[in-house]
């Protein structure tokens, strides 16, 4: 799958448009592909490493540990882990993904709650 990746700070020129390997949800876990999704103040801030404590906050010190920026978050759910009952695939989901998705991997997965 594409995303677009910010693999260190600076100005937007920095993003790439990178194919990454397709996960597969975990137990408790929802995958979803994102039609849209939005960035903020508190994204451009980790791109910007604007001050530069941000990246105290975020925890790369010399690059993003997030690579995928945006948190605000609108697709479908592709797959769901074997536990998740209140999703089914191809429900249209919204959210806000800060913390979730983003903190682990390159994609975008949020959790399923029963």
């Amino acid at each position: 799958m594409k995303v677009i990746v910010c693999t260190k700070y600076g100005p937007p020129e920095v993003l790439q448009l990178k194919e990454v390997e397709k996960l597969t949800p975990k137990d408790n876990e929802v995958l979803i592909n994102v039609n849209a999704t939005s960035l903020n103040a508190a994204d451009w801030h980790i791109l910007r490493d604007d001050p530069f404590w941000v990246r105290l906050m975020v925890g790369g010190f010399l690059k993003p540990k997030n690579r995928i920026l945006g948190s605000d978050t609108a697709g479908r759910v592709e797959a769901v882990g074997r536990n998740v009952k209140q999703f089914q695939p191809g429900d249209e989901v919204f959210g806000d993904l800060a913390g979730s998705s983003r903190q682990r991997k390159d994609s975008v997965r949020a959790k399923g709650y029963n």
